[in-house]
């Protein structure tokens, strides 16, 4: 398509002393005004394609680079969203991520990612920078925060909505919230395991963050409910989740709780990774001893055996997060506060 005609932009006062390009420049170029200039840039979809078009070719023209700092100082906000998660190896936080962001951008939003790495002190480090751009919203992993993260968030007046956990119960004065309860899963698939016979059941984890922990809560619950419960079946590392781990715990649980017949690990990689050794070391699963994981992430359905796992919804829980603190930034009030989208849990061969 031949590219519009676009008049001779003068220099003006607006950029005489910087030499910059303003979006006035821009919008005069393309003859429309400011404000609809600024939101075909961010790709409204409100905004005429047609008008689109023409902002777009007048801003390439003119070399013009949007400047978000006065952008956010004119309008006392910016037009990015702040997402703080966990971890980018993890595939449960770039499917969770990935959908958040698309739902955003898809508003006229931009977003900037921080990675906490688990640290409560990274986590209020990256907070305090990303307040400093003026963030239209924030949307940030999980519940458990310091004490003064938390006043951070509070005293920002920033709408945010938090990722992944939602409060033990209803409460009033909970935060904004989507996501399933991680006592709740840990205990169901637990009660799988019971429903099918199985009696030693060891808990194996890694990480032990907070979700890592209320799953733990949720198995010790089960199993106490069923008069089954024994602490020496809690195997747990702080190292991070990798299928190695898994293994070398399949291992370590083996040698030193033979009768175990069952063992929940946290996360599926640590599951796959124990499907692994158990294949190399000749220990039979499920006839041996049953193997579950949860997540369900890439790859369970294909391991020797197959891998019952929780199924969470990862990518949902970022889309509904994301259009939560989109209602949010418009001043609206969510018809749910904390959204719980649940769990499933899913039966395969390896149970």
């Amino acid at each position: 398509m031949p590219q519009a005609h676009l008049p001779l932009v003068k220099n003006s006062k607006s950029h005489r002393a910087t030499g910059r390009i303003t979006l006035s420049d821009v919008a005069r170029a393309a003859g429309v005004s400011s404000s609809t200039a600024s939101r075909a840039l961010r790709g409204e979809r409100a905004v005429d394609p047609a008008l689109i078009e023409r902002v777009q070719v007048a801003s390439s023209k003119l070399g013009y680079v949007p400047d978000p700092a006065a952008r956010a100082l004119a309008s006392q906000r910016s037009n990015h969203v702040a997402i703080l998660i966990p971890l980018l190896s993890n595939a449960l936080f770039v499917d969770l991520l990935d959908a958040a962001q698309k739902t955003l951008r898809a508003a006229g939003y931009q977003t900037l990612m921080g990675v906490t790495h688990y640290d409560a002190s990274e986590e209020e480090q990256l907070l305090r920078e990303q307040l400093l751009h003026r963030p239209a919203g924030l949307l940030v992993t999980g519940l458990d925060h310091n004490a003064v993260t938390r006043k951070l968030m509070d005293s920002s007046q920033v709408p945010c909505v938090h990722l992944m956990d939602l409060p033990a119960t209803d409460q009033a004065d909970a935060p904004y919230c989507v996501g399933f309860r991680q006592t709740e899963a840990g205990a169901s698939l637990t009660r799988h395991l019971l429903s099918q016979g199985r009696k030693r059941i060891a808990f194996a984890a890694a990480q032990l963050d907070p979700r890592v922990m209320q799953r733990l809560y949720g198995w010790r619950s089960a199993l106490q409910e069923a008069g089954l419960y024994e602490p020496t079946l809690e195997f747990l590392n702080p190292a991070p989740s990798s299928l190695a781990l898994g293994g070398v715990l399949f291992e370590q649980i083996m040698q030193q709780r033979p009768a175990v017949d069952a063992i929940f690990f946290c996360n599926d990689d640590l599951a796959q990774g124990a499907l692994m050794a158990a294949l190399r070391l000749g220990v039979s699963v499920p006839s041996r001893v049953a193997i579950a994981g949860f997540n369900d992430l890439t790859g369970s359905d294909q391991m020797l055996p197959t891998l019952t796992t929780v199924r969470t919804p990862r990518a949902r829980i970022g889309e509904a997060a994301a259009q939560m603190l989109l209602s949010l930034m418009r001043g609206e009030e969510p018809a749910t506060p904390q959204l719980d989208l649940g769990f499933e849990i899913l039966q395969r061969q390896s149970s």
